[in-house]
């Protein structure tokens, strides 16, 4: 830091400042009254992202808790990302890899943050089709696609649950599945539960773009070792049926 120039280390000293008001001191040659705008101005907008883009993990903390879990992001992540709109996977991240649980934090923060991000980063996601895809093809028959914008989760808690009045203690017996996708027709994002099968049948689809949705379940129905397996194939087809109403598979793969 002494070799720099000495307008650099007043920008080193400005910021650190700024993220970290409590524990580190104001250049002396800058007026406070200047200061402080932009100690409140850079924080609360910070603080705005982290608001909207985590309602429910927001309202399950007192206000106090909250300001200084915001605070500890603030002043000590260092962002990867100059976009304002990444600000929550940023926060996420901290969460994930470098922040120290508080007493007052719930066991299931780490989940039900990346519960809420997950929904923003969908909305704002520009991932498109590389494929060509058939929207009315038969998805028994010929091979399903899945949508970029669909992603199937697996939680320990009952994150679709919780809320301000609704806080578990305990996880989940069995994890649950959720697919969460944005309706290429709507626009809008959706969650979906799903049960072992469903979630089986997406991670499949994709992984392999070149089976029909027919092989796909007679894997399934083989690797459950179901005595019929044409109960798990007629099962499965309404499975598709039901993705594909909602976008999550768009339809088939496109003869050449």
């Amino acid at each position: 830091m002494a070799d720099l120039p000495a307008f650099q280390r007043s920008q080193f000293d400005f910021t650190a400042h700024l993220r970290d008001p409590e524990h580190v001191l104001a250049p002396e040659n800058v007026e406070d009254r200047r200061i402080a705008i932009y100690r409140e101005l850079l924080f609360n907008n910070v603080c705005s992202f982290l608001n909207n883009g985590f309602p429910i993990l927001k309202a399950i903390y007192s206000e106090q808790d909250w300001k200084v879990l915001s605070r500890k992001f603030f002043s000590t992540h260092r962002s990867h990302s100059p976009y304002f709109l990444e600000i929550s996977e940023e926060f996420l991240d901290f969460l994930e890899n470098e922040y120290e649980p508080m007493p007052s934090d719930p066991d299931f923060l780490l989940e039900l943050a990346h519960y809420e991000w997950i929904e923003l980063a969908l909305m704002t996601s520009r991932e498109t089709l590389d494929i060509d895809v058939d929207r009315n093809g038969d998805l028994l028959e010929d091979v399903p696609v899945l949508s970029p914008l669909a992603e199937c989760l697996s939680y320990q808690w009952p994150v679709q649950h919780i809320s301000k009045t609704y806080q578990p203690k305990a996880p989940l017996e069995q994890p649950q599945f959720m697919i969460v996708y944005r309706n290429e027709e709507t626009d809008e994002v959706g969650f979906m539960e799903a049960n072992p099968v469903t979630a089986r049948l997406f991670e499949l689809i994709r992984d392999d773009a070149s089976h029909t949705g027919r092989q796909l379940l007679e894997q399934i129905a083989k690797e459950l070792q179901h005595p019929d397996p044409q109960i798990v194939i007629q099962g499965g087809h309404q499975i598709l049926l039901k993705l594909h109403h909602a976008f999550i598979i768009p339809g088939t793969k496109a003869s050449s």
